[in-house]
C-alpha cells in the first residue's frame, strides 16, 4: 500500500521559521495549523476546493454551506462544510486543526456518507511532546452500493478505478533537537488509478483534511535566514539584483532537483511582490513532489510556511554560504532545524505552496553567498550558471533516500535502480539470457545501461 510506503510523517519542527528579529542563542517554540474541508487534485490543473484554513495567526473558523464541483455536483457534493485552525507560539506551544463535511456524494453517489471529518491535536514544552491525531468519524459510509464500517487507514478498493482510504491518519513524536509533535488526518481520501466520471487517472480527493505541528524551543544556535517575502520587518536594500557570481566553494555541489527538471534564466525579472520588485532566484520546474536535494552539506534552517514562500527551508553549506527553497509539497525527515545533511540527501519535494498555488510545479530556488549576506535579502545572486555546472543526480544512493517521508505524501511512482539491456538475448536459446546479463564492456567492467 503506497500510503504504507510513502505516507510518513514530515520532520518535526517546520513550525519554527527564523526571521530577521530571531535570537540565534534562544528559538521560541512554534506550532502551525492547517485544515480544509474538501480539496480536488487533478495532475496538470489547479487545484479546487474549499478554502485552506492556516495558523499561527490566532483562531480562524470557516463555516460554509453547500459545495459542489463541477456545478451540478456529478464529482462531488455536500450539504455543508466547516474548518477551523489554532496555532499558539511560546514557552508552551499548541495547535489545532478539524474540518467536517456532511451529507457527502462523490461521483453521483457511488460513495456517500452522512458526515465525514478530521480533527487533530498537537503540543510541546521544553521536557515532552503530544498529540492526538483522529477523525470525527465517517458515519452511513455506502461504497459501490455497499455500506462500509470504515476502521482507521483502512483501504477499499474502487473496482478497477481506484481505491480510497478511510479515515487516513499518522502522528509522530520527535525529541531532537527539541521535543515536537506532528500529526494529520484525512477522513476520506479517494485515488483515481483510471479515467472515471470525468477526471484522470492520477487524481485525489481529499475530504477532511487536518494538519498540525508544535515544537519546542530550544538553545542550540542556529544560521539566521534574512528577512523573506511575506515577513514583517522586510526593507528592500537594492532596485537592482548586484551583478556578480561569486565562488562558493570548490566542486561537491549537486542540482538541487532529482531527476528530470527545466528551468530558464529568470533573475532578475519583474516580481511584484518581492523587494526590489526583481525575482531572487530561478524557478525549476519538475512534476509535482519530485524530491529536491540538499546542494552541499551543511545545516538545515527556518524550516516552516511562509506566505509568500509557502513550506520552504534554508540550507547553509559549510563554507557559510546560504540557500533558499520554497514553495515546497512536502518535507523529509532530514527537513529539521539544525540537521546536518549531505550534498544529495532529500529535503522535500517539489509543490506549489505559498504563492505559487495554481501555478506550474516548481521549485523556487536562491544562492545568497557568504559575502553578500550583510544585504539581507537582497544579497542573492543570479543562480543560473551554478545550476548548468552542477551535477544532477539520477541514480538512487543509499543515502540520497533515506525515509521516504513527507507532510503530504508524495504520489505513487518507481525509481530504477538499474537495468540491463536483454534484447539480444533469444528465448529459443537457454543460454542467450545468461550470456546478455553477463555482458562486458570493452575494459571488462560490467555494463550498465539506462
Amino acid at each position: 500500500m503506497r500510503r504504507d510506503l510513502l505516507l510518513l510523517l514530515a520532520a518535526l519542527g517546520a513550525a519554527l521559521a527564523l526571521g530577521s528579529g530571531a535570537d540565534a542563542s534562544a528559538v521560541a517554540g512554534g506550532a502551525t495549523a492547517r485544515a480544509w474541508a474538501i480539496r480536488i487534485l487533478v495532475p496538470g490543473r489547479a487545484a479546487v476546493g474549499t478554502r485552506i484554513l492556516s495558523a499561527p495567526a490566532g483562531t480562524s473558523d470557516l463555516a460554509g454551506g453547500a459545495f459542489a464541483y463541477p456545478a451540478d455536483g456529478s464529482i462531488v457534493a455536500a450539504r455543508s462544510v466547516t474548518s477551523s485552525v489554532s496555532a499558539t507560539s511560546g514557552s508552551r506551544p499548541r495547535a489545532g486543526a478539524a474540518s467536517r463535511v456532511t451529507a457527502l456524494s462523490l461521483f453521483k453517489g457511488e460513495l456517500a456518507a452522512s458526515a465525514v471529518g478530521g480533527r487533530t491535536h498537537a503540543s510541546a514544552s521544553a521536557d515532552r511532546a503530544s498529540g492526538a491525531t483522529g477523525a470525527h468519524g465517517i458515519a452511513g459510509l455506502v461504497v459501490l452500493g455497499r455500506p462500509v464500517t470504515p476502521t482507521a487507514n483502512r483501504q477499499i478498493p474502487l473496482g478497477d478505478w481506484g481505491y480510497a482510504i478511510a479515515l487516513e491518519q499518522k502522528g509522530q513524536r520527535t525529541d531532537k533537537p527539541a521535543p515536537g509533535y506532528h500529526d494529520f488526518a484525512t477522513g476520506l481520501d479517494v485515488f483515481l488509478t483510471a479515467r472515471h466520471g470525468g477526471l484522470p487517472a492520477g487524481s485525489e480527493l481529499q475530504i477532511g483534511y487536518a494538519e498540525t505541528v508544535a515544537q519546542a524551543g530550544r538553545s542550540a544556535p542556529l544560521p539566521l535566514a534574512p528577512s523573506e517575502p511575506g515577513e514583517s520587518g522586510l526593507s528592500s536594500v537594492l532596485a537592482r539584483p548586484p551583478p556578480v557570481t561569486p565562488k562558493l566553494g570548490e566542486t561537491g555541489y549537486v542540482f538541487p532537483v532529482y531527476g528530470g527538471s527545466s528551468f530558464v534564466d529568470t533573475f532578475g525579472a519583474f516580481r511584484a511582490d518581492v523587494p526590489g520588485n526583481w525575482h531572487h532566484g530561478d524557478d525549476i520546474f519538475a512534476p509535482l513532489r519530485t524530491p529536491v536535494l540538499a546542494v552541499a552539506r551543511g545545516t538545515v534552517f527556518s524550516v516552516g510556511w511562509n506566505r509568500v514562500g509557502g513550506w520552504r527551508l534554508w540550507l547553509q553549506d559549510d563554507r557559510g554560504n546560504e540557500f533558499y527553497y520554497a514553495h515546497l509539497s512536502a518535507y523529509s525527515p532530514l527537513a529539521v532545524d539544525g540537521a546536518i545533511v549531505n550534498a544529495g540527501d532529500v529535503l522535500g519535494f517539489v509543490g506549489d505552496s505559498g504563492d505559487a498555488e495554481g501555478t506550474a510545479f516548481h521549485l523556487h530556488f536562491e544562492i545568497h553567498p557568504v559575502g553578500l549576506l550583510g544585504l539581507g535579502y537582497d544579497g542573492a545572486v543570479d543562480p543560473t550558471t551554478y545550476l548548468d555546472g552542477w551535477s544532477r543526480l539520477r541514480e538512487v544512493a543509499a543515502a540520497f533516500w533515506p525515509h521516504a517521508s513527507a507532510v503530504r505524501a508524495p504520489k505513487a511512482g518507481a525509481i530504477l535502480l538499474q537495468s540491463t539491456d536483454i534484447s539480444s538475448a533469444s528465448g529459443l536459446d537457454p543460454g542467450a539470457l545468461r550470456r546478455a546479463l553477463r555482458q562486458q564492456s570493452p575494459a571488462g567492467a560490467p555494463v550498465r545501461r539506462r
